[in-house]
């Protein structure tokens, strides 16, 4: 989904380098970027938890409702954090972009899904041997594997940017939206993702500037921001929980046009939310914070010790309980990566989170210096 450097801070711009000092001349305005990234990583790690333990329990419980109402707004608020920042190096030369926003995300796109396909040999080749292994490989190459999917997309969102820059904003802007619009579905998880996704981040980085400044005034009017996020949660719920008897699109928030709103309401949202909470601090703001200072750490290996948990929890049936199986799954998936990390993290398997030398094209010494936040051009 680390020391910031002036050319990448998103989501995961840096998950080579994930363990970052805190900041000290903006605190209040770069922290509620982490603590939005933990509140994200965290509803994507319980969406995960959650829906695997109710299939395998065979029921549902109180965490399918919370994954049902960040439904609308948990992967487009992903995307417009992803998107805040790349008005800081789509501008620059190829070779440094291709290293900051392709190389960087290829690394460990390739890393993890050769690590994780590994873990499911046998289920993967189903007795065919290590040539079924390898066409499993090379189609990852193509189709985005599993839950790496949001990786491989940064990379290809980023591209996309790139070469559409001298398009005007609002033109963007306009035909991204109208792709999350059309009822498209090839069964491609990279064209339909694409064309369901790419309108948030166009949107994170043409409005990065005015996000940041919607932070600010969250945090100077307070009450009002309250008031504003009760109004939006009600809203959401109503539009999330209500019915429409159509299959394709069982609730109101499922559709078209409904759905585009709902989904860049509940990003502002969580910005919002982690605006506030940056003001306030205390331990459930820190701890969000350090899940999103981590969170390619935590999106890229919370599957092994949920897949593990939910198991173990399920066959022994210690608990019935799905929604505090749920819940047990999905804190144990998102703590256990943070501390496989901090153990790895001085020793020859940081390879693992933090991207070796070798394979940077730009050396960070030679990332020339940018300004704090500059949007892509619009004209």
């Amino acid at each position: 989904m680390s020391a910031r450097s002036n050319t990448e801070p998103a989501l995961s711009v840096r998950p080579d380098d994930p363990v970052r000092p805190r900041q000290t001349a903006e605190p209040g305005r770069l922290a509620w970027v982490d603590v939005a990234k933990g509140i994200c990583i965290i509803l994507v790690v319980m969406m995960h938890s959650t829906l695997g333990v109710g299939e395998a329990m065979g029921r549902e419980g109180f965490m399918h409702h919370v994954v049902e109402f960040a439904k609308p707004f948990r992967i487009p608020d992903f995307f417009l954090l992803s998107g805040l920042f790349l008005g800081r190096v789509v501008d620059r030369d190829w070779r440094l972009f291709a290293d900051r926003r392709i190389v960087h995300f290829a690394y460990f796109y390739l890393l993890w899904l050769v690590l994780q396909s590994a873990v499911k040999y046998g289920q993967i080749t189903e007795g065919a041997g290590p040539g079924a292994f390898l066409a499993h490989l090379a189609y990852g190459l193509v189709e985005p594997y599993s839950t790496l999917w949001f990786i491989y997309l940064l990379a290809v969102f980023s591209v996309a940017v790139k070469l559409l820059r001298r398009v005007p904003g609002p033109l963007l802007l306009i035909g991204a939206a109208l792709l999350q619009l059309a009822p498209i579905h090839t069964g491609s998880t990279l064209i339909d993702e694409f064309c369901g996704r790419f309108v948030y981040f166009v949107a994170g980085t043409l409005f990065a500037s005015r996000i940041f400044a919607l932070a600010d005034v969250v945090r100077a009017r307070a009450g009002l921001a309250l008031l504003g996020l009760a109004a939006w949660a009600l809203v959401e719920g109503v539009f999330t929980f209500t019915a429409t008897g159509f299959p394709s699109h069982p609730t109101l928030a499922s559709l078209p046009g409904i759905s585009l709103v709902l989904g860049a309401a509940g990003a502002l949202a969580i910005v919002a939310t982690a605006a506030l909470l940056t003001k306030a601090g205390g331990p459930v703001t820190e701890a969000l914070r350090a899940c999103g200072e981590r969170s390619i750490v935590i999106y890229l290996a919370f599957f092994l010790p949920m897949a593990a948990l939910r198991t173990l929890l399920v066959r022994s049936g210690i608990i019935d309980d799905v929604g505090l199986v749920s819940l047990l799954v999905t804190v144990t998936a998102v703590a256990l990566p943070l501390g496989i990390e901090r153990l790895v993290r001085h020793t020859p398997a940081r390879f693992l989170f933090r991207r070796p030398a070798a394979f940077h094209l730009v050396g960070e010494e030679r990332a020339p210096a940018a300004p704090h936040l500059a949007p892509v051009r619009t004209a």
